[in-house]
């Protein structure tokens, strides 16, 4: 939890870190870890503190051939350890070992308009911009 309180478009969205908070988090953890499309890669420092976080699903398609795809959400390093490599070696570990053990032809992901700063990162990587994304919000 801290990890997603600890960015500012995800704290504005209600990811605040608060002890109230763990009952919306741990039901949606639990049914993310018992589906075998999904992955949660935890990155810890020396003492086992998280410093980095993301989630991995891998989805079948019909489009491109029956391409199966690999998309990448919810990535956050900590505000202290950004700029740090933990961030290019996650994407790089995607790239080359989860896309190859999970057969995806295609990692995508989707990156709010307001970062800008990880949409250089993700380009630096060799991601392409190449579709726009939509969302509705259910109430």
């Amino acid at each position: 939890m801290f990890l997603l309180a600890d960015d500012s478009i995800s704290a504005a969205r209600g990811d605040r870190a608060e002890e109230l908070d763990t009952a919306a988090y741990l039901p949606a953890l639990k049914e993310l870890m018992s589906d075998s499309s999904n992955e949660v890669l935890l990155v810890v420092d020396e003492v086992d503190e998280p410093v980095a976080t993301m989630q991995l699903t891998r989805i079948p398609g019909l489009s491109r051939r029956g391409a199966t795809r690999l998309l990448v959400e919810a990535v956050r390093v900590c505000s202290v350890e950004r700029s740090s490599g933990i961030g290019s070696a996650m994407m790089r570990w995607v790239i080359t070992t989860a896309a190859a053990t999970t057969g995806a032809a295609l990692v995508q992901l989707t990156s709010d308009q307001a970062r800008e700063d990880a949409h250089r990162f993700y380009e630096r990587l060799g991601f392409v911009g190449t579709h726009r994304g939509f969302k509705f919000q259910v109430e």
